[in-house]
């Protein structure tokens, strides 16, 4: 039985002696990492002191990651602190000791073969965080290809006439209310929100379909400008109130509305609840959606009625008698008032239609009238004060060169579409210099 134990014993000692070198062959045999310094490698991790990340992605005709890239980072005495190579994934890690500025440069030579860089090869970075600390390097060339200047012409136009229609029905209106009253109507662009906020809330509160809304916000505007007429201006000019004082009570009623619309409405952009997106279909080189198409067809309709009501009809001639000499009209058997009265109506109809077109055309905000309050005046000037095929002509002018002012064409660089407004104001400049009367108005003998 002894001799059985010390034979197992021996047995077990035996194989632990064997073992134990292969143990530290094993242990002997597995990598270590090295503490050394080495070459940079691509690291596909960011390390887990601060580091700075970079991208490299190849816009040019071979786009996608770059790898191999060498970069390095620096102080700003130029004391390189950190080294790092792109990975597969185009992206490197470059560790720095801390926090701080840094400068990151991109060792062009080390670009592959046929990578075209442009640019500086140093990045300052402001490594605020240990991690989210990145710079960008433009690789490549990018082309920036767009529409041919035809047919970015061809969309200006199109863009221009619809524009310069919705003008021409505020403008229309807004000249004939000057023509017979001589009033310069500072809140006119109040009754274009006015028309706009009206089919909002047909559409949207009292859930009728668009047109029935617009319908719904002309009707509206010739009543509001019926009751401008009787309890406003109409008192003031039975009182004798001059055109200059007149004038003044304009723009306080417009801040008035401006204010009262804020109010209610509220200062956000707001749309209708159809037409907003439509696609576009193509007509030869014009490109136009739906609503544009009816957007540009109700307003030709309505000027060319308009304007056969004015030029034939009675009432039409009444009209143009009392802008020519309200005096002798009255003195005629002409009520000027009540055609005053018909004036303020009609006008502010074609002004609350401006603002429905205008409010399926864009979005319905509070201020949309007042901005074109500038173009519709510049309209009726070009065009000439108090004439109807003036503010015809001015407007379709007014609304081109706002459009086709922001096309780049050659030397000329184009107008920020911020202020695209400026072209067309500049033109009014330079017309009104060689015809101050206007291109359609006549000119006065003074003194």
């Amino acid at each position: 039985m002894r001799l059985t134990s010390k034979v197992l014993v021996s047995a077990i000692l035996a194989c632990l002696v064997v073992l134990v070198p292969l143990g530290g062959a094993s242990a002997t045999d597995a990598p270590s990492p090295s503490t050394s310094p080495s070459a940079p490698t691509a690291a596909a991790t960011p390390p887990d002191g601060p580091y700075v990340g970079v991208t490299l992605q190849n816009s040019g005709a071979d786009a996608g990651p770059i790898a191999g890239a060498t970069l390095t980072a620096s102080t700003s005495d130029g004391t390189e602190v950190g080294e790092a190579v792109t990975g597969p994934e185009g992206r490197a890690f470059i560790p720095i000791p801390e926090r701080g500025t840094y400068v990151v440069t991109l060792d062009v030579d080390s670009l592959p073969a046929g990578i075209e860089f442009a640019g500086s090869p140093e990045r300052t970075v402001n490594a605020l965080l240990d991690g989210g600390n990145f710079v960008q390097f433009q690789i490549g060339v990018v082309e920036q290809t767009g529409p041919p200047l035809g047919e970015r012409f061809a969309a200006a136009m199109v863009n221009g006439v619809k524009f310069g229609l919705i003008i021409a029905l505020a403008a229309l209106g807004l000249s004939l209310i000057f023509g017979t009253t001589k009033l310069t109507n500072f809140s006119h662009g109040e009754l274009i929100t006015f028309g706009a906020i009206a089919t909002y809330v047909a559409n949207r509160a009292f859930g009728l379909p668009v047109i029935l809304a617009i319908i719904a916000a002309v009707v509206a505007s010739a009543a509001f400008g019926w009751l401008q007429d009787k309890f406003l201006w109409k008192p003031l000019r039975s009182k004798g109130v001059g055109i200059i004082a007149m004038m003044i009570v304009s723009i306080g009623f417009g801040l008035f509305l401006r204010n009262i619309f804020q109010y209610t409405f509220g200062g956000s952009r707001r749309s209708l609840s159809q037409y907003v997106n439509q696609s576009r279909e193509t007509y030869g080189p014009f490109s136009l959606a739906d609503k544009e198409l009816a957007i540009i067809g109700v307003a030709v309709v309505v000027l060319t009625v308009t304007c056969v009501v004015l030029m034939k009809t009675r009432l039409g001639k009444s009209m143009r008698a009392v802008a020519d000499n309200p005096a002798l009209s009255a003195s005629s058997g002409l009520r000027v008032d009540g055609v005053i009265r018909s004036v303020w109506v009609l006008g502010t109809a074609l002004t609350g239609l401006a603002g429905g077109l205008l409010a399926v055309n864009s979005q319905v905000n509070f201020l949309m009238g007042f901005k074109l309050l500038l173009l519709v005046f510049a309209a009726v000037t070009l065009g000439g004060l108090g004439t109807i095929w003036g503010a015809l002509v001015g407007s379709m002018i007014i609304g081109i060169m706002v459009e086709v002012g922001t096309l780049e064409i050659g030397w000329w660089p184009g107008v920020p579409s911020s202020i695209k407004e400026v072209g067309a104001l500049v033109v009014l400049i330079l017309i009104l210099l060689i015809r101050p009367q206007g291109i359609l108005g006549r000119a006065e003998r003074i003194g």
